[in-house]
């Protein structure tokens, strides 16, 4: 359990940082973000101020120049439109088209934020949800450990305990076992003690009745 804990422990350390570096780099994103959608609208300002201002010039200038025309047949339909535009459409044209990119470069830009966002919402969300998830298991393991700590505690001072009556059964065998010695090795003098003394009434009575027997064959 306690390498699981420090496991545990340093995979929620490990995610911890990945999380501050993901929220840092989601920083720079949005500052860079910032930045492009800021050049590209002053772009897009500063092009359409170009742009009206070259349609103004180019319209006094046609104006102008019709007006200085000399008399005579009109020109055939549409030339004087041709000729003005001749002259300022390559221009305002090109104009045009860098403010169609830089709005186009704009929306990308944001959708890319956009994405990057929810991208960085979803990460911490998920990096979240497993820290929570392996802090509860850290919780439910510590309590596991310090249940099989009072556990090992316990069984040890059970088999101190169980040592100690086994010790003291032993010594109480010992002294049974000298008591028992002692009471055998009584036994078998006091027995050698009643066998001789047995035998020596037995024989005191074998004189006694020897020694009557000869009285009465004196009387007789």
């Amino acid at each position: 359990l306690t390498e699981e804990l420090d496991a545990l422990k340093a995979e929620i350390a490990e995610m911890q940082v990945q999380m501050k570096r993901a929220g840092e780099d989601r920083e720079k994103q949005n500052h860079e973000f910032q930045t492009t959608v800021s050049d590209q609208r002053e772009t897009q300002k500063l092009l359409k101020a170009a742009l009206n201002f070259l349609k103004d010039f180019y319209e006094k200038k046609a104006s102008f120049v019709q007006k200085q025309e000399p008399a005579g047949p009109p020109p055939p339909a549409g030339f004087k439109e041709y000729k003005n535009n001749a002259q300022s459409g390559g221009v305002m044209q090109l104009i045009q088209q860098i403010i169609v990119d830089a709005k186009a470069m704009e929306a990308e830009a944001i959708r890319s934020e956009e994405d990057a966002q929810k991208a960085y919402e979803d990460f911490v969300k998920e990096t979240n949800a497993s820290i929570e998830a392996k802090s509860k298991d850290i919780v439910e393991k510590s309590e596991q450990k310090a249940k099989a700590e009072v556990e090992l505690v316990e069984t040890k001072e059970s088999k101190e305990a169980v040592m100690l009556e086994l010790e003291q059964l032993s010594n109480y065998n010992a002294e049974l076992h000298q008591s028992c010695d002692f009471v055998v090795k009584n036994f078998e003098l006091r027995q050698t003690a009643r066998d001789e003394e047995v035998e020596a009434l037995r024989q005191a009575k074998a004189i006694l009745s020897g020694a009557k027997f000869e009285e009465f064959l004196q009387e007789a």
